[in-house]
């Protein structure tokens, strides 16, 4: 579904991205995992088109995404922090946002709305929310038009425990229905029951991408957290 061909990109003298090459499928949920600085965000933006990568391709169901920015109507993407004009409801951001991808063009998803408990809150200005419920509205944005794809940056942080649980229930039923997921993450245990491979870059470079089972397999760990804290000191140690 999304490809990634030798993709480099530099800011000035700082390689971000250096000769990635990477194939995520749909079915899949991924972790993007990797010390600050990595690269994970730059090839977010990337995936995106929000960066434009400086050589290398990367395509999105077989075609180019340089040539046909329409690819981008079928990901959800929930950023770290996501910022909303604080004047505006949460509902006048969903109808927002329903107007900017066209009303009657998708299929809409509001389950996490109501999960959420989202709906009671409706009239609330984003202005006057709390870290946590802002992270609720953008959890249901990424999820709300039915995408293919589902990129999430760090999506559990700030939800409390019932929270978190309601959107990693809904990220398992999503992966189940053949979508692809990408989840970048700090809080590895959150990762357990919702990743089936790991993509792990360290300094711009692809380290490697594998499946949790063989990754835990060489690690000889059953916890996620613990086989990515294996790779890290194997290769500080080198």
């Amino acid at each position: 579904m999304i490809i990634a061909n030798n993709v480099t990109k530099k800011f000035g003298k700082l390689t971000a991205l250096d000769n990635v090459s990477v194939s995520c499928s749909s079915g899949e949920c991924i972790a993007l995992i990797g010390p600050n600085g990595s690269g994970k965000t730059t090839f977010i933006k990337c995936v995106l088109g929000m960066v434009v990568c400086d050589s290398g391709f990367i395509t999105f169901n077989d075609k180019n995404i340089a040539r046909d920015w329409t690819y981008r109507s079928h990901i959800g993407y929930m950023p770290q922090i996501g910022r909303y004009p604080d004047n505006m409801t949460i509902g006048q951001v969903f109808t927002m946002m329903s107007d900017i991808r066209g009303k009657g063009t998708y299929t809409t998803d509001d389950e996490l709305i109501r999960n959420f408990g989202l709906d009671a809150l409706l009239d609330k200005r984003m202005s006057n929310l709390s870290g946590g419920t802002r992270q609720k509205v953008s959890a249901a944005l990424a999820f709300l038009f039915s995408p293919d794809v589902l990129i999430l940056d760090e999506p559990t942080a700030g939800l409390d425990p019932v929270s978190s649980e309601i959107l990693k229930e809904k990220i398992i039923l999503e992966k189940g229905k053949g979508k692809l997921v990408m989840i970048t993450s700090h809080i590895l245990s959150e990762l357990d029951d919702l990743v089936s491979q790991v993509i792990y870059m360290q300094d711009g470079k692809l380290c490697f991408h594998k499946s949790i089972e063989a990754l835990k397999n060489e690690t000889g760990e059953a916890k996620l957290s613990k086989a990515i804290a294996n790779v890290m000191l194997q290769k500080t140690s080198r």
